[in-house]
């Protein structure tokens, strides 16, 4: 899910790290727990495979704050003095033809569970890149996975009430009326979705 949160930001926009972070943090909130200490090596990787270059910028970008962890710290360091040796700029991050084609997999592959909240939320914040068809199944499925849920859970509501606390119970019908809720959202993009009505 990194990498697809990577490629969909660069996608959009050349970023060094920092800011490709505080993207991470202010965009998908899903993700924003990413560190430093994951984020570079995401990076690395994604470079490795050719899906992600790196060219110099101004050097003159706000420092790299201080993440807590000696993983992150170590990464950021490294980062920092390899972007800045000889008065050079901090890295900047852009997306290459194989990393198009590399996101368009990743955004288009069926999560081996449709019920991976953080998955499908992540899918959606970038589906504008994908065809109409491909937008509509990934609301569909979703929408399935959703009642589903529901019904299961009104199921052991059912079975269960004799042994539930008060507490229990009522936690349990407040998860049903949020998928509720999410299901009737998504019958409204589904809908929108139909009509034409959502752009890519």
């Amino acid at each position: 899910m990194l990498e697809l949160a990577i490629l969909g930001l660069l996608k959009e926009h050349e970023l060094h790290g920092y800011e490709l972070k505080r993207r991470l943090t202010e965009t998908l909130g899903v993700l924003s727990s990413v560190s430093f200490g994951s984020l570079y090596p995401a990076l690395a990787r994604l470079e490795r495979a050719g899906a992600v270059k790196a060219v110099e910028a101004n050097a003159s970008a706000r420092p790299i704050p201080g993440t807590g962890a000696l993983s992150g710290e170590l990464a950021a360091f490294r980062a920092r003095r390899a972007t800045t040796r000889g008065g050079r700029g901090r890295k900047v991050y852009g997306i290459t033809e194989r990393g198009e084609r590399l996101f368009a997999e990743l955004l288009a592959a069926e999560s081996r569970s449709g019920d991976d909240d953080r998955a499908f939320n992540l899918k959606l914040a970038f589906a504008r890149f994908l065809p109409a068809e491909a937008r509509l199944g990934l609301l569909e499925r979703r929408r399935a996975h959703l009642v589903e849920r529901l019904d299961r859970a009104k199921a052991a509501i059912r079975s269960g009430r004799e042994r539930l606390d008060a507490y229990t119970n009522s936690l349990m019908e407040h998860s049903n009326d949020s998928t509720e809720r999410d299901i009737s959202w998504l019958d409204q993009l589904i809908e929108s979705e139909r009509q034409g009505g959502r752009q890519q």
